[in-house]
């Protein structure tokens, strides 16, 4: 398997967590809406609202960071290091994809940890309802699994993070 056809399976895992985040952002609206609007008449809401809208916001969260990073969305002060040589411009992204590829992979392993850890003490998060405390923990390997191999595809040169086209920044400088 080439690097090429492993990037467009991955990008196919992502694209469908992405959806499904996507899905889920307008379930959330509804049941804010519906908890509401229930309360302002005067009655009492459903008590899994806050909760699973918590959750909701979470998996939202570890199912379209890897998309993020992909597509690159987030945050990124280009300003600075496009005034840099090229020589030292590449060494730098390259140290950067490699500290966020080894911390997001740093991060979904303690998070597989936490995962069994709450499968094994069978502890429940107690709040509106009962949930298990394993659903916490269980779009996190995957998110911060992906978003880890997004940033080696940028690492072993497949993409690049930064376009270094900031024309219109340095023209009014």
């Amino acid at each position: 398997m080439s690097i090429e056809s492993f990037d467009r399976g991955l990008e196919r895992v992502v694209g469908a967590l992405v959806w499904i985040a996507c899905a889920l952002i307008p379930c959330i609206f509804t049941m804010i809406v519906i908890d509401v609007s229930i309360r302002t008449i005067g009655f009492t809401p459903p008590l899994f609202t806050s909760t699973v809208v918590e959750y909701a916001l979470l998996y939202v969260a570890m199912f379209s960071a890897p998309w993020l990073v992909r597509q690159k969305g987030h945050v990124a002060i280009e300003a600075v290091v496009s005034l840099l040589p090229a020589a030292i411009r590449e060494s730098l992204a390259k140290a950067v994809y490699f500290v966020c590829a080894f911390v997001s992979a740093y991060f979904s392993w303690l998070s597989i940890e936490l995962f069994f850890e709450a499968i094994e003490t069978g502890n429940l998060d107690v709040r509106g309802i009962d949930m298990p405390y394993w659903l916490q923990f269980l779009p996190m390997p995957f998110g911060y699994g992906l978003v880890s191999l997004e940033f080696l595809m940028f690492l072993v040169g497949l993409r690049h993070y930064y376009t270094y086209d900031l024309s219109e920044v340095k023209d009014s400088v």
